[in-house]
């Protein structure tokens, strides 16, 4: 069994949770996406939260980073942008760990719903978030423009 601990992430955190991004973003075939700095990290910090998970040496093994967004049908809302473990870590409860967290946030939040997104492919993880209960949709899309087409249009 490993020991870990849950803990809110601090500006000092910034660099592991970014290197873990990048670890993500390779695993999901897009490390050509991440643009985020540790810099923008810092200056925008009041718009995202972040918890992060530590094991008993205490390096940061895993995270999840989330911020409240407000959606017109149901108004408060939690997002949760990434749930991240270290691959030598998986498949020890430390995911749903995280999400209960998470879910305990939201409850303490009076959020009205939770969303994320998983890729279609990830089936281990679509697997853990069955297991938890939430519902897969699969009829609805992203629509994304990043920075260039933003000020394109």
């Amino acid at each position: 069994m490993t020991k870990y601990n849950i803990s809110k992430a601090d500006k000092s955190d910034f660099p592991n949770i970014l290197e873990m991004i990048k670890e993500l973003a390779l695993f999901e075939k897009a490390p050509e996406k991440v643009i985020n700095t540790i810099d923008q990290m810092n200056v925008e910090h009041e718009l995202f939260r972040c918890l992060i998970v530590k094991n008993k040496d205490s390096e940061i093994i895993g995270f999840a980073l989330y911020f409240f967004a407000y959606f017109t049908w149901v108004g408060k809302s939690l997002y949760l942008d990434d749930l991240y473990v270290k691959p030598e870590y998986r498949s020890k409860g430390i995911g749903s760990s995280l999400l209960n967290e998470i879910f305990k946030i939201a409850k303490n939040e009076n959020c009205k719903r939770l969303r994320w997104q998983v890729l279609n492919w990830n089936k281990n993880a679509i697997k853990l978030y069955e297991k938890s209960g939430a519902y897969i949709d699969n009829e609805w899309s992203n629509c994304d423009f990043n920075f260039e087409q933003i000020k394109e249009f």
